[in-house]
């Protein structure tokens, strides 16, 4: 498959052929959604953590005596039935996280992005590189691809500070690059627009 090399002001200058092969058929859609599913694991803090009855702070004095006072018996201040009881069964910090093997991770990445291409929902530019990190100008940009109203995901080499600066108060519009690129942000954005190293680097990952 070959696709379009455009400038930043739109204008086709050439074209690449993808240097991977593109996953076909059915083959590969569990390892998308598993990719997706550990993804979203991993994201989990894990943190939320409540008391028990043995934690709570108080007292181990009996409330009021056992019998004769015509209320229920109690033994306790840290009773879960009382308001500032402790909890029963509640959530305790833990780990979330998920590992998937490296080769059904590139599974996953491979076919995401090969159902992206043969949709057409990826744009190469030859380059992005700003003269200031001007929020003004990467929005100009991003008019002339015809990208100004999607969510889009730019896929970068990395280490241009000036579009990094200029790109994070954009609404929809995230970055990342080629090395650090996951299944779940190729499924998550209207358009995927890669410059020609960032697609690069895709490359050598899935090759």
């Amino acid at each position: 498959m070959k696709l379009t090399v455009k400038d930043i002001k739109g204008q086709a200058t050439g074209e690449i052929e993808v240097g991977f092969s593109l996953v076909e058929d059915g083959r590969g859609t569990q390892a998308v959604h598993n990719s997706v599913v550990a993804h979203l694991a991993n994201r989990r803090s894990g943190t939320a953590s409540t008391k028990t009855m043995g934690e709570v702070a108080g007292t181990g004095k009996k409330p009021w005596r056992q019998k004769g006072t015509g209320r229920a018996r109690a033994g306790s201040f840290q009773s879960p039935l009382w308001v500032g009881g402790g909890v029963v069964f509640g959530p305790k910090p833990r780990d979330y996280s998920k590992k998937l093997p490296k080769t059904a991770k590139m599974l996953g990445l491979r076919k995401a992005l090969s159902e992206r291409l043969k949709a057409g929902d990826v744009m190469v530019v030859e380059d992005l590189k700003l003269s200031a990190p001007k929020t003004k100008e990467f929005v100009g940009v991003l008019g002339a691809l015809e990208l100004g109203a999607l969510k889009t995901l730019v896929v970068c080499e990395g280490g241009d500070r000036n579009l990094m600066l200029a790109a994070r108060n954009v609404p929809g519009v995230d970055i990342t690059t080629g090395r650090e690129l996951n299944t779940y942000q190729v499924l998550r954005y209207d358009k995927l627009l890669f410059t020609r190293l960032g697609f690069k680097q895709v490359e050598e990952r899935l090759k």
